[in-house]
C-alpha cells in the first residue's frame, strides 16, 4: 500500500534542523489551549492549489477602514457599493445601524472629470472634510504614493491636494487645526493651505538616493516599521520631521526584466557592519516658515526610531537608540523660539533611560497623559513585557505583573482611570483583551472566546470592535461595549465556514514537545482519515525567527488551506516554536543572541527526532519548509541537520547574515567585525558539503528585502562542493513572490509537487 504523508509545521519562516535525545523527548496534548468553534466534519471535496491561489475561494470577509468619529457614538467604514464603487458609510456604535452614506467614489471626480476610487481616507479635526487617497502605488513593504483629494462634505466639492503634473504625493496628513495638509513628494516636504489652496515648500534638498525629508530610508521602514517621517504638533503650528542623508550608504541594485533591456533599480541598503544614513530631526514653524534643527549630543552612532509630540504643542519627545540597540533614551525638546527669532538649534535632554545586556525592542506604546508629566511605557525589564506608569521626573509604577507578556497597549481612558491592553496571560498561543485600573487593581479579561483577539476602540472608550479567530475558525468581527458586552455581530464569515465544510478538513491541534532543553509549543494537522496503524512521511513548516510566532491560536487563511491540501494528500503537518520566539518571556526570546540559527536548528532536530519516533511516522521521510527566516532555518536543517531531513524547501532565505540589513542583524548579532564566528558558524553556505537529500531553493528576482544574492551565493557554494539542488527564480518578484499573474499559484503548485515527489 502506498504510504500516506505526515507533515510537521514548525514555527520558522524557513527550513529547520535540530538535534534531540529521543529517550528524553515526550509530547503532551495541550487541550486547554485548543479552541474549535467551527464544526470540522470532513466533506467530500478535495482542495486544489488553484482554489487557494487562483480563485481565492477561502478569502475571509472583514470590516475595513474603521474610523471612530469625534462623538465616540458613530464610526465609518470603507466598503463596496453598487457597480464596484467604494463607499464611506456611517454607522451607530450602539446598534450598528447604518446611518447613511457619507461619500461614494461615484460622487467624486478628478480634474479631468474621471471617477476617483477611494483607496484610503482620513477626516479633518471637525469632520467637515475628508482627505482621500487614490491611484495608490506601493513602494516598499509599508510605503506608497498616491494622488490625494480633499472632499468637502458640506459643499460636496472635490479639490486636488497638488498639481497632478508634479507627480504623486506621499504620507499626506491634515493638521490637527484642520487648516493645512503636509505631504512628501520626491524626497521633499510640502504643505498646502486649505483656505487658499496655495502650496508651500518646506525643504529644498531632497534627492533620490541622497537626501530624504519627511519620509524614512529603506532600513527604517523595514526594521522600525515606520515610513512616515514627520509629525504635526497638537495645535497644528509645527511639524517635526526626519532628514536622512544617505550619501555614505552603499547602493544595492536589482534588475527588472520588463522589456528588451533590463531596468536597473538602485537604492541605498546598509548591510550588517556597514554605514547608515546620517539622521537629524528638524522642527518647522508653519507661520514663520522656517526650520530649526534639533541637537542630540552623542559620541556614538544612534538611531531615532520614533518621534512623538506630547500634549504640549511646544514639547517634542524623541526616542534615541544606540547602534548596539541596548540603550534607549526618551528625550524631551522644548521647541519654543520665543525671544529667539533666529534660534540656530533646539536641544534634546533625556528624561528616561533603559538599558539591556542584549537588545531593546522598539514599540508604539508610549502614551502621554493629559498632565504631560506622566506616560505609559512597555518594557521587558522584569523578564516579561509589562506596562509601566512613569513620570518624566523619574517616578515608576509597574501596572501589570506575571510570567506572561503584554503584546500591546490599546489605549487609556483617563476619565475613568482604565488601561486597555492585549496580553498572553491565558496562554502563549492566546491573545486576550484585558482592562486594568491605573493603580494596577481591578484587572478583568474582556474577551469571551479563546483564540486571538485584536480591537479598535471608539474615541472616549465607550465601544470597541473586536476581531477574533482561532486556529480552526475564520475571523469573527463583533461590536462591544467597553465592559465587554457584545452588541452585535458585524461579520461572522458564515459563507466561508459553509464553503470550508464542503471540503475534507483535519483539525489543527496544539501540543507540547519536551526536549532536553525544555518544552516547545507546537501544532499538528494529521492526515485526513488518519490511521495510527499506518506510516506517514513527515513535513515540518515554520518561521522560528526572533519576535515572530506561528504557533498561535488564530486563523491562518492561505497557509491553513494549503496545509489542509497536504493533509488530504496524506501528510502529517507539524509546526514547532523554537527558542528565540515570543511570548515566553525575555530570556527565552533572547536566548539566541549572538548566535542566530544555532539553538533553533537544535530544537528543530530534536522535534524531528521525536516525530520520527512515533509509530505512525516514517523517520526516514521527514521534510522541512520555510520562507525568509524560515527559509534560513530550512537551509540549515538540510545541511547541519542532513541526517534527519529527507527533503527541504527554502523560499527567499537569508544564507549569510552578512548579506542582510544592519538594524535587524546587529540587533541580534552585533556587527560582523565584533562577532565573526557568530555570523559564520551558522551560515548554511558554510555547511553545503553536508547536504544529502533533495533541496529546492526559491527566490524572487526583485526581492529588495532578502536579496537574491543570498540564493546566488549559496548556489555558488553548492557548485564548488559539487552538490546538486533544484532552484527556481521568479523574475521581478519581491519578497512575497506575488508580483505577477499566477506567481503564487505557480509557486505552491511547484512546492506541492516537490513534496509529493520526494517524500515517498
Amino acid at each position: 500500500m502506498k504510504a500516506k504523508y505526515l507533515i510537521i509545521s514548525l514555527t520558522l519562516v524557513s527550513v529547520i534542523s535540530c538535534s534531540v535525545n529521543k529517550s528524553k523527548l515526550a509530547i503532551e496534548n495541550n487541550v486547554s489551549e485548543t479552541t474549535t468553534i467551527t464544526a470540522l466534519n470532513p466533506g467530500d471535496k478535495e482542495i486544489k492549489v488553484s482554489d487557494i491561489w487562483q480563485f481565492y475561494k477561502f478569502f475571509p470577509k472583514s470590516v475595513r477602514g474603521v474610523r471612530s468619529m469625534n462623538d465616540g457614538k458613530h464610526f465609518t467604514t470603507l466598503g463596496r457599493g453598487a457597480m464596484g464603487t467604494s463607499v464611506i458609510n456611517k454607522f451607530s456604535y450602539a446598534t450598528y445601524d447604518k446611518i447613511g452614506k457619507i461619500v461614494s467614489s461615484a460622487d467624486l471626480k478628478d480634474e479631468d472629470g474621471k471617477g476617483i476610487v477611494i483607496n484610503s481616507y482620513h477626516f479633518n479635526k471637525d469632520e467637515s472634510k475628508i482627505l482621500i487617497a487614490t491611484s495608490q502605488e506601493s513602494i516598499y513593504r509599508r510605503s506608497s504614493k498616491a494622488f490625494y483629494y480633499i472632499y468637502d462634505i458640506k459643499t460636496k466639492k472635490t479639490t486636488p491636494l497638488s498639481d497632478k503634473k508634479l507627480g504623486k504625493q506621499r504620507l499626506a496628513e491634515i493638521s490637527p487645526a484642520g487648516t493645512h495638509i503636509a505631504f512628501v513628494r520626491d524626497n521633499d516636504m510640502f504643505f498646502t493651505n486649505l483656505e487658499t489652496g496655495k502650496e508651500f515648500r518646506i525643504t529644498q534638498d531632497g534627492k533620490l538616493n541622497n537626501i530624504i525629508n519627511g519620509a524614512t530610508d529603506w532600513v527604517y521602514e523595514e526594521e522600525f516599521s515606520i515610513h512616515k517621517g514627520f509629525q504635526w504638533n497638537a495645535d497644528g503650528t509645527k511639524i517635526a520631521y526626519y532628514k536622512f542623508d544617505e550619501t555614505d550608504v552603499k547602493e544595492f541594485h536589482i534588475d527588472y526584466y520588463e522589456s528588451l533591456y533590463p531596468r536597473e533599480y538602485r537604492f541605498k541598503y546598509p548591510k550588517a557592519g556597514e554605514d547608515n544614513s546620517k539622521i537629524s530631526i528638524h522642527v518647522y514653524d508653519i507661520w514663520k516658515q522656517e526650520s530649526t534643527p534639533v541637537y542630540l549630543e552623542d559620541t556614538e552612532e544612534f538611531y531615532i526610531p520614533r518621534i512623538n509630540w506630547t500634549n504640549n504643542p511646544l514639547e517634542l519627545s524623541i526616542t534615541k537608540l544606540n547602534r548596539l540597540q541596548n540603550k534607549l533614551q526618551l528625550m524631551s525638546v522644548n521647541c519654543s523660539t520665543d525671544g529667539h527669532p533666529k534660534k540656530m538649534q533646539l536641544t534634546a535632554k533625556a528624561y528616561f533611560t533603559e538599558t539591556a545586556k542584549t537588545y531593546i525592542d522598539i514599540h508604539d506604546n508610549l502614551t502621554f497623559l493629559k498632565d504631560n508629566k506622566t506616560f505609559l511605557w512597555l518594557s521587558e525589564k522584569d523578564g516579561y513585557n509589562h506596562i509601566y506608569l512613569n513620570t518624566i521626573s523619574g517616578g515608576e509604577k509597574q501596572i501589570t505583573k506575571g510570567n506572561w507578556d503584554v503584546s500591546g497597549i490599546e489605549g487609556i481612558d483617563e476619565e475613568n482611570g482604565l488601561i486597555y491592553y492585549i496580553s498572553t496571560e491565558t496562554g502563549t498561543t492566546q491573545k486576550q483583551l484585558f482592562v486594568v485600573k491605573t493603580d494596577g487593581t481591578g484587572k478583568k479579561n474582556l474577551s469571551a472566546k479563546k483564540g486571538t483577539n485584536s480591537v479598535a476602540f471608539s474615541k472616549g472608550f465607550k465601544y470597541y470592535i473586536n476581531y477574533h479567530s482561532d486556529a480552526n475558525t475564520p475571523k469573527n468581527i463583533t461590536l462591544h461595549k467597553a465592559s465587554g458586552e457584545q452588541i452585535k455581530v458585524l461579520e461572522d464569515n458564515a459563507a466561508l465556514k459553509r464553503k470550508i465544510a464542503e471540503y475534507k478538513i483535519s483539525k489543527k491541534e496544539f501540543i507540547k514537545i519536551n526536549t532536553p532543553n525544555g518544552y516547545l509549543n507546537a501544532w499538528t494537522i494529521k492526515p485526513v482519515n488518519f490511521d495510527e496503524n499506518k506510516v506517514y512521511p513527515v513535513f515540518m513548516t515554520g518561521y522560528n525567527g526572533p519576535g515572530n510566532n506561528k504557533v498561535v491560536d488564530s486563523w491562518d487563511t492561505y497557509d491553513y488551506m494549503w496545509h489542509q491540501l497536504l493533509a488530504q494528500k496524506g501528510f502529517l503537518i507539524v509546526c514547532v516554536e523554537t527558542r528565540g520566539t515570543m511570548y515566553r518571556g525575555r530570556d527565552f526570546k533572547h536566548s539566541t543572541y549572538l548566535q542566530l540559527g544555532k539553538l533553533e536548528t537544535e530544537d528543530l532536530i530534536d522535534a524531528a527526532k521525536y516525530i520520527g519516533s512515533l509509530a505512525y511516522a516514517d523517520s526516514s521521510n521527514i521534510g522541512i519548509y520555510g520562507w525568509s527566516y524560515g527559509g534560513y532555518m530550512a537551509a540549515l536543517c538540510m545541511t547541519k541537520g542532513a541526517d534527519y531531513f529527507k527533503a527541504g524547501i527554502a523560499v527567499a532565505p537569508v544564507t549569510n547574515w552578512r548579506y542582510y540589513d544592519n538594524i535587524y542583524t546587529e540587533r541580534f548579532m552585533r556587527t560582523p567585525q565584533e562577532n565573526a564566528d557568530g555570523y559564520d558558524d551558522n551560515s548554511p553556505i558554510n555547511h553545503v558539503k553536508k547536504l544529502k537529500n533533495p533541496f529546492l531553493l526559491i527566490h524572487g528576482g526583485g526581492d529588495d528585502n532578502v536579496h537574491p544574492q543570498n540564493t546566488y551565493e549559496m548556489v555558488n557554494a553548492f557548485v564548488a562542493a559539487n552538490k546538486d539542488i533544484e532552484m527556481f527564480i521568479y523574475p521581478n518578484c519581491a519578497h512575497g513572490i506575488a508580483c505577477a499573474r499566477n506567481s503564487r499559484l505557480h509557486l505552491f503548485n511547484k512546492m506541492t509537487k516537490f513534496l509529493e515527489d520526494n517524500l515517498k
